[in-house]
């Protein structure tokens, strides 16, 4: 039997319907935000900026490995930001647990930059640029690498498989089996949370599994 498990945030309250969304917690920007999790995947529908953390923290090394896809159906769609986060952490809070303080960040992009995490921001600001940074706890973080080329942004309706490798020594991002960042961390996270980040969107994300080993 299919069962659709579905979370809203309205009001600012949240009414939480769901097995599986007990392996997430919400960051959400604006209250016009809903979320449906069935069996297949997890379909979001966002107007302002919403982060899906990974409720257990990963240690290196690890893979995680996913499918993503942002849906334009029409011209209300806005094709941007299948966006990610790992080995967040808070260097305000004692055990660098990122869920302590989702109210003061409250789903703002901006107020991230108070972790330390690496991040991709695939098809950012409306579909122009992707991104690599490593979030240091302070304003304006790095920015490692970019593209902007038509073949490394978003195309709409696509699935998109996504896969993070970390271990002690470096990182990597893959989409569609492409290696598109590696680096080299002279201080590298070792332990810390996966949050799915995007921004006034309509995105599905399938298939998310975590794997306790990763390649050198």
């Amino acid at each position: 039997m299919h069962i659709a498990l579905v979370l809203c945030l309205l009001l600012g309250s949240i009414t939480l319907a769901a097995q599986r969304a007990d392996h997430w917690e919400v960051e959400a920007e604006s209250t016009d935000t809903h979320l449906e999790f069935s069996d297949e995947m997890v379909e979001l529908w966002t107007s302002a900026g919403l982060t899906l953390w990974w409720r257990q923290p990963m240690t290196v090394p690890f893979t995680v490995d996913y499918e993503a896809m942002v849906v334009k159906r029409d011209s209300s769609d806005r094709l941007s930001d299948l966006n990610c986060f790992w080995l967040a952490a808070d260097p305000g809070v004692a055990d660098g647990n990122v869920m302590t303080r989702l109210a003061e960040r409250d789903g703002v992009f901006a107020r991230a930059s108070s972790l330390q995490l690496y991040y991709v921001g695939y098809g950012g600001n409306w579909n122009t640029t992707t991104r690599f940074r490593r979030y240091n706890g302070r304003p304006q973080p790095p920015l490692l690498a970019e593209f902007t080329d038509s073949a490394h942004l978003l195309l709409p309706n696509k699935w998109y498989r996504i896969r993070i490798e970390a271990t002690r020594v470096r990182t990597r991002y893959y989409i569609n089996e492409e290696l598109l960042f590696e680096y080299a961390d002279p201080q590298p996270l070792v332990r810390g949370w996966f949050g799915f980040r995007t921004t006034w969107s309509h995105c599905r994300l399938r298939n998310f599994r975590v794997v306790d080993s990763a390649p050198e």
